[in-house]
């Protein structure tokens, strides 16, 4: 009995926040759709309370928009609240390398080699959710290991509101191709320990997406947005 180790519960609630939420950056919930808590707990063979709970999460992430007893929808890519979220996300990131770099092993210093190993391979392949998941283990390994719990919970918190622009800027191997080429410079960084150059690198990286925010946009119009239905999960 001694060998037994707790098992990994993952929370119903969790399981429809990860699956709404990613179907929203992905675009298979475009922006402007109506959610309706009954529909998608029948898309995800769950109960409406999970569902709910997720779309409650999602809407103080700044995902979803609510009207009481009229809509809940998808909000829009607004890009003041795109680069605001940048913006803390790139702080937050800063912060995270200063303090991880003296910190880190070479274990991670591979870890962080192989993710964007797995980021270029990814991007050839056009595959950008896995683009986007060698791109999260990659400053992970950075946030994880400045051991800064509320660094950790803001990332977590805002990346999501700028990964719907991620997903488009990442479908062109131009954009995908610079952001190898600064991950080789953050990691040399990181390698030769020198924690102000690894902040400098991850703040080009970081505001790069901000001047993402400001391209125009391509989404339809509120009244076409808010008429559309949500495509399959």
């Amino acid at each position: 009995m001694e060998t037994l180790r707790p098992v990994r519960r993952t929370l119903l609630r969790d399981t429809a926040y990860e699956a709404i939420r990613d179907a929203i950056v992905r675009g298979d919930i475009p922006p402007g759709a109506p959610v309706r808590d009954a529909d998608l707990a029948e898309r995800l063979g769950l109960s409406r309370a999970p569902v709910r709970d997720a779309l409650s999460r999602l809407s103080g992430e700044g995902l979803v928009e609510s009207k009481p007893q009229s809509y809940t929808r998808v909000t829009r890519l607004v890009p003041r609240d795109v680069r605001d979220a940048a913006a803390v996300v790139q702080a937050m990131q800063e912060l995270a390398a200063r303090t991880a770099v003296p910190l880190l092993t070479d274990p991670d210093i591979t870890a962080m080699r192989e993710a964007n190993d797995r980021f270029r391979d990814a991007t050839l392949r056009g595959d950008v959710a896995d683009a986007l998941r060698a791109d999260d283990r990659l400053h992970g390994v950075l946030v994880t290991a400045c051991g800064n719990r509320a660094v950790a919970a803001t990332v977590e918190r805002y990346t999501p509101l700028i990964r719907r622009l991620e997903w488009r800027r990442f479908n062109t191997a131009s954009a995908a191709h610079g952001s190898a080429e600064l991950h080789d410079r953050l990691i040399e960084a990181c390698a030769g320990r020198d924690a102000d150059a690894a902040a400098r690198v991850t703040a080009d990286i970081w505001r790069a997406l901000e001047e993402l925010a400001d391209e125009p946009s391509a989404e339809p119009s509120d009244e076409r947005g808010a008429g559309q239905a949500a495509e399959p999960l």
